[in-house]
């Protein structure tokens, strides 16, 4: 009998050549081991920040270098859209994957259903998710996630069942619009899941906790204190949105600016300064490779179309090249910044002129997480995440809006087309050559507005909330 048998010596061999094994690999296994794990998801949404607001973007007056450093080190799509050009809806497409024409929460007001209460004295109509609509995280719960949402949720309306923890969220802390206390920059109260707890720091007008940077220590906590287990996590910023509110003016204080433009450059170096502090915890968690990291906004700029906020949107160009702000179906109330970071997975430094929007967010996560496919509007952007060369897929992307009257909306390729009203013409662009869509081509290309008329009535539906008119 030999002295060795096979086995142990392929055994011994293997064995020896893990002992030769240099420090310096180790780094390289652990890599290999931590590339089995889910990747932690982290939703980071800015509210009402227009495609120009960020230097990455083209801004020059003020500076983002932390949303900056994302795009570096991930891939920057320059052709994102929302979900819709107000928040509400933005956030129902976002979260249930769903477009504009089928999402439950189609306008920031309901025409029917839904529940009626007040803001301020006026009496409104809101739509709310319902227990026949699923998010993103009650999917991804179901997989295994920890999920959390910090900040605005926006889903609630008036209805005290809508509220995150029912719709998938195991951790909430932030604010409903149904419960005045815990809105605004420096909220009285706040909820802790289901708790509505105070905040002595903002009593009797008091200005102690500034809303983004609560949100921020809310999120690096969450992070630091889940490194096990694979989380989605959804980072709600209030800011830029009005009013415009910050502790101080920042880095901006000796500008020759009016104030308000030095209060709006401030609240989103406060958020910007929030995503560094992100990022720096899931360095610190050891979990930097285990991380996608996503950017967006809500919508395009300014939230109420005042002349201050016209003036200070303006002022610092924040929707770039782009016509129309919040609001609007043009371009510059529905592109927005959209950034994608996950070190030694998306390459870093990338742009993508891929046309992607909100309801792709959630076929994204689950493919992310290897969770299974569900119905959506979307496609999983995993491909282009990794591969940012990759051509676009031929395909449609649709809005429809209720405020004042009704809008709608399609992408589709190079083409652009927008109506005003249920009987209004198409207006039709090339964004190729028009990014501004500042001449109206419809007539010129009676095919193309014929295919998108064809797409418009097989996407619209009605609904309980938004029902056509008789």
């Amino acid at each position: 009998m030999p002295l060795n048998p096979p086995d142990l010596s392929r055994r011994n061999f293997l064995w020896s050549a893990l002992a030769a094994t240099s420090v310096a690999a180790l780094p390289l296994l652990a890599r290999a081991m931590s590339s089995r794990r889910r990747p932690n998801i982290v939703f980071i949404l800015a509210d009402d920040m227009g495609f120009g607001d960020t230097s990455v973007y083209g801004q020059k007056k003020f500076h983002t270098p932390h949303i900056d450093g994302l795009a570096a080190e991930g891939v920057r799509f320059t052709q994102a859209y929302a979900g819709a050009p107000v928040c509400a809806p933005s956030r129902s497409a976002l979260i249930t994957g769903l477009n504009t024409g089928h999402t439950r929460v189609r306008d920031n007001f309901a025409l029917a259903g839904g529940h009626v209460g007040h803001k301020g004295k006026e009496e409104i109509r809101r739509a709310s998710l319902t227990d026949e609509d699923h998010t993103i995280a009650d999917y991804l719960g179901k997989s295994g996630y920890k999920t959390a949402l910090f900040g605005k949720w926006h889903l609630d309306g008036y209805d005290p069942a809508a509220i995150p923890n029912r719709h998938g969220f195991q951790t909430f802390k932030g604010w409903l619009t149904q419960t005045g206390s815990t809105q605004g920059y420096f909220p009285r109260q706040r909820y802790h899941n289901e708790e509505l707890i105070d905040l002595p720091e903002n009593a009797n007008g008091k200005q102690g906790r500034y809303g983004t940077t609560i949100v921020t220590e809310d999120a690096v906590d969450f992070i630091t204190d889940n490194t096990e287990s694979p989380f989605f996590l959804y980072v709600a910023y209030d800011a830029p949105h009005s009013p415009y509110v910050a502790p101080d003016l920042g880095s901006y204080a000796n500008e020759n600016w009016d104030k308000d433009e030095k209060i709006y450059a401030s609240m989103i170096e406060y958020l910007d300064n929030g995503v560094g502090r992100i990022l720096d915890a899931i360095k610190a968690a050891g979990l930097d490779q285990d991380t996608i990291v996503f950017f967006a906004s809500d919508n395009g700029p300014r939230s109420e179309p005042t002349p201050q906020q016209t003036k200070v949107i303006n002022f610092f160009d924040s929707n770039g090249p782009l016509h129309g702000y919040k609001r609007d179906m043009y371009e510059g109330g529905i592109r927005d910044p959209f950034i994608a970071r996950w070190p030694g997975h998306i390459p870093a430094g990338r742009t993508s002129e891929v046309p992607i929007f909100f309801p792709d967010v959630l076929p994204t996560a689950l493919d992310l997480a290897g969770a299974p496919a569900e119905h959506s509007d979307g496609i999983s952007l995993q491909s282009y995440l990794l591969h940012p060369d990759r051509p676009a897929k031929d395909r449609f992307l649709y809005w429809e809006f209720y405020e004042p009257s009704f809008e709608q909306a399609v992408r589709w390729g190079r083409w652009k087309a927008v109506r005003h009203g249920r009987k209004g013409l198409l207006e039709l662009y090339d964004l190729t050559s028009d990014p501004a869509e500042k001449t109206n081509i419809a007539e010129k290309h009676p095919d193309v507005v014929a295919r998108i008329e064809r797409h418009i009535r097989e996407t619209h539906t009605a609904s309980v909330e938004y029902p056509d008119p008789a």
